[in-house]
């Protein structure tokens, strides 16, 4: 029983840490959550997974922004030889 609340103390810390620089950690709330949840489960390593969670889950955002702006710039691209 201890051990839940230590992990629910620790996500709730790194969540309130991560919530102070949202605008550059795209992606890493979510991380954090997947990653302390499944460290968790896998010997009680809730902290190390959150970390590594952020990261991952910052580093997918970073690549999906990417290409998304180039879809855009492709779509933009396309509509400037229609005309």
């Amino acid at each position: 029983m201890n051990t839940l609340k230590v992990c629910t103390l620790v996500v709730a810390g790194v969540l309130g840490f991560a919530s102070i620089g949202t605008a550059a950690a795209a992606g890493c709330m979510k991380g954090a959550v997947v990653g302390g949840v499944a460290g968790h489960y896998a010997g009680h390593h809730a902290v190390v997974g959150a970390v590594g969670g952020c990261i991952v889950g910052h580093h997918l955002a970073k690549e999906q922004a990417k290409e998304r702006a180039a879809q855009k710039q492709q779509q933009q691209q396309q509509g400037t030889r229609q005309m």
